[in-house]
């Protein structure tokens, strides 16, 4: 039987459908009083994509406090916030507003589990894609960001249960030499999760990248100024950032034992199936920019999806399709760096 710890970890993959209202975001006010008042939000809005925020994973014992996060400690206004009811167990907390969110429900720009991502624009899709295959999610210019799918055959929906298990990330630096760079983010793959484990793995240019596992702890590169690595936990969660061009949040996270008996996913002791939750931040795309999640960027992009369906599909998956994590050849690559072959 898992411990009470591992099914608290493993419970804060769940990710709400849409976001949530303001009534349901579980900020207790404190009496202390605040040089300035929280930012206020209309109902359903979501935060600017500059605000800043940091993971809480709730205390399991003790006192209340333990179970929510104190904004002054922050530097924010004097008020407590806990997680919403839709993922009680790990969000997001912006003390700037006094309000917290589920993981995969801030910004435009996410991917999370059977992936679903939230583009540019505002709307919410599927892409399935296949298991075991590479897909340009972003292609531009400069900058292009593969994911590598894993996932189980489902014979009766006649297509794959699929998950981000890893990005290859092939990048221009700004000011550069016009080299092009390779930056690796993936889920290590583990037979039995263990919420204690980190999981994620780093590597540039096929050099490992080691931050010590410590919550706030920073790598940054010697080589490529402006590239740096943050943990927003101990474990399984880090920013990836490169100045002026993108900010990556990843988190590690399994298949939990409920999620397979709700889904049928095939899930087997053989594999938890870990994967990536992802968030997307970009600063400089082109009105060229392509790919799975990239062409929502686009000024005046108007999407051919079936928005008021329950599962909107994005379909067309081969024009999408690359040769490899690192491959920039997908039929809608936009990318190309001034290095010499």
């Amino acid at each position: 039987m898992a411990s009470s710890s591992s099914l608290v970890k493993c419970l804060a993959v769940t990710v709400a459908v849409a976001l949530l209202a303001l009534s349901s975001c579980g900020v207790v006010a404190s009496a202390a009083a605040w040089r300035g008042k929280p930012q206020k939000l209309k109902p359903g809005e979501k935060p600017s994509g500059k605000s800043k925020f940091f993971a809480l994973t709730p205390g399991m014992f003790g006192h209340k406090r333990d179970y929510q996060a104190a904004c002054s400690d922050e530097g924010g206004p004097a008020c407590y916030v806990g997680c919403p009811k839709d993922c009680p167990n790990k969000c997001l907390v912006f003390c700037a507003y006094c309000l917290s969110f589920c993981m995969c429900d801030i910004f435009p720009g996410t991917s999370c589990g059977d992936p679903r991502f939230t583009g540019g624009d505002g709307n919410t899709f599927y892409f399935h894609g296949n298991k075991d295959k590479d897909f340009c999610l972003v292609s531009d210019a400069g900058l292009h960001i593969n994911a590598h799918f894993i996932g189980n055959h489902n014979p009766a929906l006649n297509r794959d249960f699929t998950w981000v298990q890893a990005l290859g990330v092939t990048f221009v630096a700004p000011g550069g030499a016009g080299d092009r760079h390779r930056l690796y983010v993936g889920a290590r793959r583990a037979a039995e999760w263990d919420e204690e484990d980190d999981h994620i793995q780093l590597t540039l240019d096929a050099e490992p990248v080691d931050v010590d596992a410590v919550k706030n702890a920073r790598w940054a590169s010697k080589a490529l100024p402006g590239l740096s690595v943050t943990r927003m936990d101990a474990v399984n969660t880090v920013m990836v950032e490169l100045d002026g061009v993108f900010a990556i949040s990843a988190n590690a996270v399994p298949i939990t034992d409920r999620d397979d008996r709700i889904h049928g996913y095939g899930k087997t002791g053989a594999d938890s199936l870990v994967h990536l939750d992802l968030a997307f931040q970009f600063h400089n795309l082109t009105a060229d920019v392509h790919g799975v999640l990239g062409q929502t960027y686009r000024p005046g992009y108007v999407s051919k999806l079936d928005i008021g369906a329950k599962m909107p599909v994005m379909g067309g998956a081969p024009k999408y399709l690359s040769a490899g994590l690192f491959s920039t050849d997908c039929a809608v690559s936009r990318f190309h760096s001034f290095a010499s072959a």
